[in-house]
């Protein structure tokens, strides 16, 4: 519901806040004051292109801020139009775009106003009407149908990846037989190329390594090698023991010398021993690393990549074995939801074509309340291919419409007079009544060319909506203003320096004058004392 409209130049409106409550607001005013600036403001809010002829001239940009509440939520939108025509938008204080803000308000504000494009002129949106029109069984029905839709879809998505998988596989079956029969024949194990590449270079130099290791163990433990020298050493300093200390420690790092040098060589002549010098030893060692390298080339860069494709080409493999089972149980699977498919489809049919009767009666006696006698409604349904179905059902579903007897039905869509519009869909909301989701409603010029009783009905009508949906409208009928429970005058006030729009709402005796006003033109006592039977007279519906 729409609870404050705040409007800063825009057309000529300089600054203006209107609080609006649940129930009928009726906006009026003389031809030319701002009506129509008011609603510009709100289309605004909704998502509507900004305009910059819209900002008042001599300001930079205009503004307008709108509070509404969707249930226990609350919405603060915000929009500015500068003079170079740059729009900028925000939601609850963070940046929008003008999309979002549509997305967001536009399912809180149904607008209905000449040469508006509205949702009754989308044939889209008809199937939902006769739906809600139906009650709990039109839409127990479509919810049926769009869970069996969904399932259909889920069931046909799997068995279509099911078969292109079994094709790709069926392509490459000999292929992936030919890649599964070469990696494996070679066998590799993770990390195997790593680790043959780091003990190759000892087996290519073998001799080397053993002659390094035999002449470096001679230098230590050979004739006059370095355990000789070392202990020849300490025993010169052991000659002089216990003169000085700090000369004794010496003696004792000699010996942690002499013991480490020992262990060293004893560990060379282990190495030079175990030095591995089979030539067939190496040859097998470069034939599988040759191996090895071939296959990343081939299906690599690395082994570990190497060995994950042979186990992609067996797991392919094995799916194209058993895959001609699983595509039978998908097809089977699909059969069956296809065919629970057309039943819910077969149901949500019965219901629209037995609510269409009554649908159309109703809609119909309706609009004769709103100066439309003789005018006639039918509902089209068009049969859809099923590979066509939406989630709205089976067919295509389309209102149509004779303004009177004797004429041609025609899509709504091609009406030209944007008046009978709106009155076609206040007729349509009232014949909804709380069954239409949308909880504003806002009318401009509804009551084109009428007057009299039928302006009476069309106050009426407003009325009775007003007791399920906070209706806000436009009009010059004094008989329709007089059914709001609230009213907004809108003024235009001219100065020699500036002509401005200003919005009051009136009670009591200032709306006796405005009531008085649109009925003779002028403020007397003879128009006053018509307003006030005119106010007391209108019979609100309870």
């Amino acid at each position: 519901m729409l609870q404050e409209l705040h409007v800063q130049n825009l057309a000529l409106i300089s600054d203006a806040w209107l609080e609006f409550g649940p129930g009928m607001t009726a906006l009026t005013g003389e031809t030319g004051a701002g009506k129509t600036a008011l609603l510009g403001a709100l289309k605004l809010l909704l998502g509507e292109r900004a305009d910059s002829t819209l900002v008042r001239n001599g300001a930079s940009e205009a503004l307008v801020e709108g509070r509404f509440t969707a249930g226990e939520d609350e919405v603060v939108a915000r929009r500015k139009v500068s003079s170079d025509g740059r729009s900028r938008c925000t939601l609850d204080g963070e940046m929008a775009t003008v999309g979002a803000l549509a997305e967001r308000l536009g399912p809180l504000v149904d607008l209905h106003g000449q040469h508006e494009h509205q949702a009754l002129l989308t044939p889209g949106s008809h199937v939902a009407y006769l739906d809600r029109w139906a009650g709990e069984e039109g839409m127990s029905a479509i919810a049926r149908y769009r869970a069996a839709r969904a399932a259909y879809r889920g069931a046909l998505a799997a068995k279509e990846v099911l078969a292109d998988q079994l094709a790709n596989a069926a392509r490459n079956a000999d292929y992936l037989h030919f890649v599964a029969d070469e990696i494996g024949r070679v066998a590799p194990v993770a990390g195997e190329d790593d680790a043959l590449s780091a003990r190759l270079p000892a087996l290519q130099h073998a001799e080397r390594l053993a002659e390094a290791a035999g002449l470096a163990t001679e230098l230590l433990r050979g004739d006059e090698g370095a355990l000789d020298r070392i202990g020849e050493a300490a025993a010169v300093l052991s000659r002089v023991e216990g003169i000085d200390p700090d000369l004794d420690a010496l003696v004792g790092r000699l010996a942690e010398a002499r013991a480490l040098v020992d262990d060293a060589s004893a560990d060379l002549r282990g190495y030079r021993d175990g030095v591995e010098h089979d030539p067939s030893v190496l040859d097998s060692m470069l034939t599988r690393l040759g191996q090895l390298n071939a296959l990343a080339r081939k299906y690599g860069p690395r082994l570990q990549d190497v060995i994950r494709t042979r186990e992609e080409a067996l797991v392919a493999l094995a799916a194209f074995e058993s895959g001609e089972e699983g595509l039978s149980a998908a097809q089977s699977a699909c059969a069956e939801a296809e065919s629970e498919l057309r039943t819910a489809a077969a149901a949500v049919s019965g219901v629209r074509k037995r609510a269409e009767a009554g649908f159309v009666g109703a809609l119909g006696a309706a609009a004769a309340d709103l100066a439309m006698d003789g005018a006639c409604f039918e509902v089209s349904v068009t049969d859809l291919p099923f590979d066509a179905w939406t989630a709205d059902g089976p067919h295509r579903v389309e209102f149509l419409y004779a303004p009177a007897s004797g004429l041609q039905p025609r899509p709504l869509a091609r009406i030209a007079s944007g008046g009978e519009i709106s009155r076609v869909m206040l007729a349509l909301k009232g014949v909804l009544g709380e069954a239409d989701t949308v909880e504003t409603l806002v009318f401009d010029e509804v009551d084109a060319g009428i007057g009299g009783t039928t302006a009476d009905a069309v106050g009426r009508r407003l009325a009775q909506l007003a007791r399920t949906h906070q209706v806000i409208i436009v009009t010059h009928l004094a008989q329709v203003a007089a059914y709001a429970d609230s009213q907004m005058v809108v003024a235009k006030h001219t100065t020699e320096e500036s002509v401005a729009t200003t919005v009051e709402v009136v009670y009591g005796e200032d709306r006796i004058a405005e009531i008085a006003r649109m009925l003779s033109g002028r403020d007397s006592e003879a128009s006053r004392l018509h307003a006030r039977e005119l106010l007391g007279s209108v019979d609100r519906p309870l």
